[in-house]
């Protein structure tokens, strides 16, 4: 079975300050380890740098040299891939926004289009809009 993070959980793994740190860090060094497949996809890891670094979300963001260190060290694992859209992938995205996807829903279709392009049907997160896509089992690592 394949799976991936949302942008929370790795900012959550990252951020010593949250509540939902210790049980955050725990999977993605679970993950990290290996040895299954660990799919991180793009929008998610350019929303990890953008929040990390970002010093009105965070009251202790990170250098951007740390959080791309840390981005680089995840996709440089042999078991991590880091895939982005193929051919086709509109009709996932479609398929995923059902026509009435906008505002912030649209980064999580984006997620959930390319998580059905290739084929992962786990992603660990805390937010339950996810749950709202069909063949995606969002699962919450705090609860």
């Amino acid at each position: 079975m394949s799976v991936t993070v949302d942008t929370n959980i790795l900012v959550y793994a990252d951020n010593v300050a949250d509540s939902a740190h210790g049980p955050a860090s725990e999977l993605v060094h679970s993950l990290a380890a290996g040895p299954a497949v660990f799919y991180l996809f793009w929008p998610t890891l350019l929303g990890y740098l953008r929040i990390v670094t970002h010093p009105a979300i965070l009251p202790r963001p990170l250098a951007p040299s740390t959080a791309m260190h840390n981005v680089e060290q995840l996709i440089g694992l042999p078991h991590v891939r880091v895939p982005g859209e193929m051919a086709g992938f509109w009709t996932h995205y479609l398929d995923a926004a059902a026509g009435h996807t906008r505002g912030n829903d649209v980064p999580d279709a984006h997620i959930a289009a390319l998580m059905r392009q290739h084929e992962v049907r786990v992603i660990y997160t805390r937010d339950r809009d996810f749950r709202r896509f069909d063949g995606i089992e969002a699962r919450d690592p705090m609860s």
